[in-house]
């Protein structure tokens, strides 16, 4: 897809992945048999262990860096800097439809006033305990093809999430490392920090299915914690509106109260509700962090997850 400049865009695709090799690899076999194919796939994972599988891919460029989502993403952006032109993140359980790189290279290559883009979610498997390759491909073919639509948001979601890299490089945007483990609101920051070069979008008809691999999920009171000290965090940064954060932190901890006495037996919402209150805590007595989840005792296993889209959306 030819760009403003007549040449035709790069495009790669980047997947961090932590713990899940199985979920990696059918991820990427499936990308693999796609008509559309990217120049460029790369992974990042923690350790080689976590690519298990896939490391004789020629077509395949695996790289190891710290764990931790924005620290992952981050190296993915260095990795592709010198010879990409749109970078599409996915998350290693997310299915994009057989069209769904030339539709998201499609608006980059007509919007250059583009800088970020994110699609359409037709299915999120977090919501009701996972979804398998089969269901996946099963909601992919009934939904079928959809007309583009292009439509500006205020930040564009994690599992498919579209960047033209020249603003990224001109601008030193990074995903900010502060934000450890699975990165809670990364793409709320990295969406708000690019979005002053550039509209932020949403791309109909560029499809997908969340397959909300439950393997590797972390316990409750971290992501609770989360929940409460992000939001506070990105405020001060200047990425999050007050409004936005005030109203996201409200409705967590709403749903946690909620599931909690509703005995919710897929999300640990008694672990999520005791970081709310812990968060809430620190917040009062100054000494809120995202950080400080890496206090807490660490989980077994030790994969990293990727949140629910319907938990993330502002």
């Amino acid at each position: 897809m030819a760009g403003s400049a007549g040449r035709a865009l790069r495009v790669a695709v980047g997947i961090a992945s932590a713990g899940r090799a199985s979920t990696l690899r059918e991820t990427v076999d499936y990308l693999a048999g796609l008509p559309d194919q990217a120049e460029r796939l790369i992974v990042c994972v923690p350790t080689i262990d976590d690519a298990a599988g896939l490391t004789d891919r020629r077509s395949l460029d695996i790289i190891v860096g710290s764990r931790g989502l924005t620290s992952q993403r981050n190296r993915i952006i260095q990795a592709a800097a010198a010879d990409t032109d749109i970078l599409i993140f996915l998350d290693d359980d997310f299915i994009p439809a057989a069209t769904f790189l030339s539709r998201m290279a499609s608006v980059f290559a007509t919007k250059p006033e583009v800088v970020i883009a994110t699609g359409e979610v037709l299915a999120d498997g977090v919501l009701d305990g996972g979804l398998g390759m089969s269901e996946a491909l099963q909601v992919l073919e009934t939904a079928g093809e959809a007309a583009e639509q292009v439509t500006d948001v205020y930040n564009a979601y994690g599992c498919n999430m579209a960047v033209r890299l020249s603003p990224v490089i001109e601008h030193a945007v990074s995903f900010d490392e502060q934000l450890p483990l699975y990165g809670w609101l990364e793409d709320v920051d990295f969406s708000r920090s690019l979005a002053r070069y550039g509209r932020s979008v949403r791309v109909e008809g560029a499809r997908g299915v969340h397959l909300g691999v439950r393997s590797g999920r972390q316990p409750g009171r971290r992501l609770g914690y989360s929940q409460v000290a992000n939001p506070a965090y990105l405020i001060r940064k200047g990425t999050m509106s007050k409004g936005r954060a005030i109203a996201q932190i409200g409705r967590n901890i709403l749903a946690n109260v909620s599931g909690a006495l509703s005995n919710d037996r897929l999300i640990d919402r008694w672990g999520r509700l005791n970081g709310n209150l812990l968060a809430l805590s620190d917040l009062l007595i100054g000494r809120a962090s995202p950080s400080r989840i890496l206090e807490f005792a660490t989980p077994l296993p030790r994969e990293m997850p990727s949140p629910s889209i319907a938990t993330k959306r502002r």
